[in-house]
């Protein structure tokens, strides 16, 4: 086989395929990106959900937070109140306690509130402080032990006020419930269950909780992914609430934590087409069959991720069907070679489609990467489907998407279509783009010690076309 320049490569690809170009597993000084070691790519995928709910107080915050805990019984919850992370009064503050502002985010101990935070999230036991509000301090009781869940729900007026609180939460609830009927909760709750003095409540109220609410506590509500009108009287809302928890404490932990990933829904087909394509006895043949299978499950996924319009149509029956016309301006791009085994899947789908191509090669010693790309003119008006079969370190794939976003492809409008995935690459891509969609079919245990995917399927590109070692002109380690 003689020699030919990358460029011959690019424009022989669809006929005749080479050996892989894949960049995936190049060290850290080549690559430039930083890459985390498998027990941090495991440790990362196994973080609880974290539910943020705020609101003014006598909002109903706890009243929610409690109908969630109720409707998750069967899963491992904790819930963690902003109210016991309150400085603790000094003699002179206490001596003047009726000009403290408790509802001021100085009042709070946040620093203390992220050390519990970070040990929960790292599976770590805490114990939470138990603050006294008649002494005004934290230490009169015994801390309150809590050990890691599935689930916490972090609870208070100022949760979402501190930019490191909100990064920890997946989920933010605002409960947004009529400044009337928080006055009288607050009326009740303090002078029946504190004993206090009515005058003295509505003093404080409008002399530190309403300025507080509309300062600090209202302008957070921008923040929240969910607002729940009426608290919790709003059964409908919360019941809506409850089942997306439970969509997401059924998807794959890293899911939780990039909402950007997207694992197919797994069946005993799937686990079926996966065993035989990762059994190392099965025969080429086999192997292609049932890899094209996958790969067209995973691209028709991809594809309902794309933007649609509405479409009236008039059936042959006479009647109107409202349904959904496809986006238009889409092209494929696969990274050569292994991403050129998608492109069939994505033909089939989508009739007349555009392909671009992109070859990332590693050459000499020096690890200098280069790039090629045979791309459509006008790939910077069109949502871009990236084809690749694994995801490995990151590295490649960085590489391809920054090439993308270099010609003016807006982020938002790639997605990555896989079919296996490794935790390190995908927390490399996530961080790095945040607004692309990967889609895959699993998610592998990480990577060994040589970079490679494991449990794995071995060399896709060489298992897909019927190549081997001897047959490469250009060698990079596999992703």
């Amino acid at each position: 086989m003689g020699t030919k320049s990358v460029v011959d490569l690019l424009e022989s690809s669809s006929e005749v395929h080479f050996s892989g170009f894949h960049m995936d597993g190049l060290d850290q000084r080549t690559s430039g990106i930083e890459q985390p070691t498998t027990s941090e790519a495991e440790h990362m995928s196994k973080q609880p959900f974290v539910i943020g709910v705020a609101g003014g107080a006598a909002s109903g915050k706890t009243t929610v937070c409690n109908m969630i805990i109720q409707q998750l019984h069967d899963q491992r919850v904790v819930l963690v109140n902003q109210d016991s992370f309150y400085h603790n009064l000094t003699e002179e503050e206490l001596a003047r306690v009726q000009d403290y502002n408790f509802d001021h985010p100085d009042a709070f101990d946040t620093e203390q509130l992220l050390c519990v935070m970070d040990k929960l999230r790292h599976g770590q036991a805490v114990d939470i402080p138990n603050y006294d509000f008649k002494s005004y301090k934290s230490d009169i009781y015994p801390a309150r032990r809590v050990n890691p869940s599935d689930v916490i729900i972090l609870e208070g007026i100022l949760v979402f006020h501190d930019p490191r609180v909100r990064e920890l939460m997946n989920m933010k609830i605002f409960v947004d419930t009529d400044a009337d009927v928080r006055l009288a909760r607050r009326i009740r709750r303090d002078t029946v269950e504190k004993c206090r003095d009515i005058g003295a409540v509505l003093d404080q109220y409008s002399k530190f909780v309403k300025p507080a609410f509309d300062d600090f506590i209202l302008p957070t509500k921008k923040y929240a992914d969910i607002i729940i009108p009426r608290g919790g009287d709003n059964h409908v809302a919360i019941d809506l609430i409850v089942q997306h928890i439970r969509t997401k404490l059924g998807q794959h932990d890293l899911c939780k934590i990039y909402p950007n990933l997207y694992v197919i829904q797994s069946t005993f087909q799937i686990r079926g087409m996966h065993t035989l394509i990762r059994d190392s006895q099965t025969t080429k043949h086999d192997f292609v069959f049932y890899a094209d299978r996958l790969i067209r499950l995973v691209v028709e996924h991809g594809l309902g991720h794309l933007p649609f319009t509405e479409k009236q149509i008039i059936t042959p029956t006479g009647s109107v069907y409202t349904g959904v016309d496809f986006c238009k301006r889409l092209c494929g791009v696969s990274v050569i070679r292994s991403g050129e085994s998608m492109e069939n899947a994505l033909r089939a789908c989508c009739k007349g489609i555009k392909i671009g191509k992109i070859l990332i090669h590693r050459e000499g010693d020096n690890g200098q990467q280069l790039i090629y790309e045979k791309l459509p003119n006008d790939i910077s008006d069109r949502h871009v489907l990236l084809l690749d079969p694994i995801l490995g370190t990151g590295n490649s794939a960085v590489q391809a998407i920054s090439l993308l976003i270099k010609k003016g492809v807006p982020e938002s409008n790639i997605i990555f279509l896989n079919l296996i995935s490794a935790p390190q690459g995908v927390h490399v891509v996530c961080k790095r783009f945040p607004r692309i969609k990967i889609v895959t079919s699993e998610i592998e245990i990480g990577l060994n010690k040589d970079f490679r995917v494991i449990p794995g399927m071995g060399e896709f590109g060489d298992r897909y076309f019927g190549t081997d070692d001897d047959d490469q002109q250009v060698v990079a380690p596999s992703q």
